[in-house]
C-alpha cells in the first residue's frame, strides 16, 4: 500500500457528491438525526466494501489453490456458528 492510500474506514474525511432516493434519505434522516447521516452512510458502504473485498479475496484464493472442498465448507460453516473443531481436537 502507498504512502497516500489508506485501508477501508481510515484516512481523512473527504467530500463527495451522493445522491439517494428521497426515501432512502429520510428514512437515513429518521435514524440518525441531520448531523450522524454522513457517519451512517459511510459505515454502510464500508460493510459493504468489507464484503466484497472478503468475497474476491476468496476467489482469488481458490483460483491459486482450488476450489473449496466440502469438507472445507462444513468446517467454516461450524466455525462461523462456534461449533468448529480444529483437526485431532477433543469434541
Amino acid at each position: 500500500m502507498a504512502d497516500d492510500e489508506y485501508p477501508v474506514g481510515d484516512g481523512p474525511a473527504v467530500r463527495v457528491s451522493l445522491s439517494l432516493p428521497e426515501g432512502t434519505a429520510e428514512a437515513v434522516r429518521a435514524i440518525t438525526g441531520k448531523r450522524e447521516f454522513s457517519a451512517y452512510v459511510a459505515e454502510a458502504v464500508e460493510h459493504r466494501l468489507r464484503g466484497e473485498l472478503i468475497a474476491r479475496g476468496l476467489e482469488e484464493y481458490q483460483e491459486e489453490h482450488g476450489r473449496f472442498t466440502d469438507e472445507e465448507r462444513a468446517w467454516a460453516d461450524d466455525a462461523l456458528s462456534g461449533e468448529a473443531r480444529l483437526p485431532g481436537e477433543a469434541a
